[in-house]
């Protein structure tokens, strides 16, 4: 059996949950969200914690047991909290600008580089260089600034590109003269 899945969520105030077959939605201050349950898992309300509960005593539902858990304790922190990815854009010339629901890059490209923020998502952009990604969905989140990031992976040879803030990355060692 998963230790994690053994963990109770504590509820905050403010948020509610409602558990349904299958499904479980939280409602918070920052958004609502709706999390699918994986089969042999079953949620329950004990007071003010969430607890995930096995349907049956079986070996191979244990790692539906933590996966669940920690679904459901991501929707409680995203409703209440939120979650928050930043990006740096390095390069001569490399720039974002915020144009309502639409994000326009200048990645070096023969041309600019028009993104449409999903629902949900929040994108801020600051000094033309600095984006921050915010919303009450990790998974979506993460997504998100992974395909921004896509768009011009950091180059390993120039440091040039679109990289995750404090991200180190592994310059390549060049040719020895030997």
């Amino acid at each position: 059996m998963s230790r994690i899945g053994k963990k109770p969520i504590p509820v905050p105030k403010g948020v509610t949950v409602t558990v349904k077959p299958g499904v479980v939605e939280v409602k918070g201050p920052k958004g609502a969200l709706t999390q699918a349950v994986p089969p042999g898992v079953q949620f329950e309300l004990d007071g003010t914690d969430l607890v995930a509960k096995l349907e049956r005593e079986d070996p191979q539902l244990g790692k539906f047991h933590g996966l669940a858990r920690s679904l459901m304790a991501n929707a409680v922190a995203g409703v209440t909290e939120g979650f928050k990815k930043e990006l740096d854009i390095v390069g001569v010339g490399y720039r974002a600008e915020a144009k309502g629901k639409q994000v326009v890059f200048a990645l070096g490209y023969s041309h600019p580089i028009v993104f449409d923020v999903p629902a949900g998502v929040d994108i801020a952009v600051e000094k033309q260089t600095h984006i921050t990604v915010t919303g009450a969905d990790r998974q979506m989140v993460g997504q998100v600034a992974a395909n921004i990031r896509r768009m011009r992976k950091p180059d390993p040879y120039k440091q040039k590109g679109v990289r995750y803030t404090g991200e180190q990355l592994k310059k390549k060692v060049g040719k020895t003269g030997a």
